[in-house]
């Protein structure tokens, strides 16, 4: 998937993942999809949960052996 921007948590635990991208898409416009590269499995979970949360929307998730790549899509300001 094409992102706009590239978030790397490697190495990071819970919740610094979640964190860290709430930091990171203020920096974005709407629209545009901030890709999150974790090696927490934990965020399968909870960047749908955040993104629910927060009104922006997960838009995919790959996983490659123990790191997991998920994209968000900034919805709102």
């Amino acid at each position: 998937m094409k992102a706009d921007e590239s978030l790397d948590c490697y190495g990071l635990r819970c919740p610094m993942p979640i964190i860290k991208t709430a930091q990171k898409i203020k920096q974005l416009k709407v629209g545009q999809i901030l890709e999150v590269i974790s090696t927490d499995k934990g965020i399968k979970q909870d960047m749908p949960a955040w993104c629910k949360a927060t009104g922006n929307e997960c838009v995919g998730m790959e996983e490659t052996g123990e790191e997991v790549k998920v994209y968000v899509r900034k919805n709102k300001e």
